[in-house]
């Protein structure tokens, strides 16, 4: 078996690291966690918060290019995207925490891995 307060460390550690999604440092924790554990539900942990990253980036980047074409009208949007994304990402962390055994799954995101 395998160390649940290892798993809920490294599980919460890759869901967490969006919180530094400004530096592109944050990417790196949870692929260094995928390939530094052998624990099947970190690595699943681990490559749906890589996905989770992607996903955060690409559509911040289409919000800031739609707010830089309508000149700032959309600014709100920005905001709306900044809690979808926070709040999406408190409730990895609540849910891999309290269900050890079951990796997150983010709603309505792209998986590339």
């Amino acid at each position: 078996m395998y160390d649940t307060d290892k798993r809920k460390l490294l599980s919460a550690l890759s869901h967490a690291a969006i919180f530094l999604s400004t530096t592109l440092v944050s990417i790196g924790i949870p692929i260094f966690i995928l390939f530094a554990t052998e624990d099947p539900v970190v690595k699943e942990n681990a490559k749906e918060a890589i996905n989770f990253h992607l996903n955060v980036w690409f559509y911040g980047a289409i919000i800031g290019v739609l707010i830089w074409v309508t000149l700032g009208l959309l600014i709100p949007l920005a905001g709306l995207w900044f809690l979808v994304h926070w709040g999406l990402t408190i409730w990895a962390l609540f849910n891999v925490l309290t269900n050890t055994e079951k990796p997150f799954r983010y709603p309505f995101i792209v998986r590339l891995i």
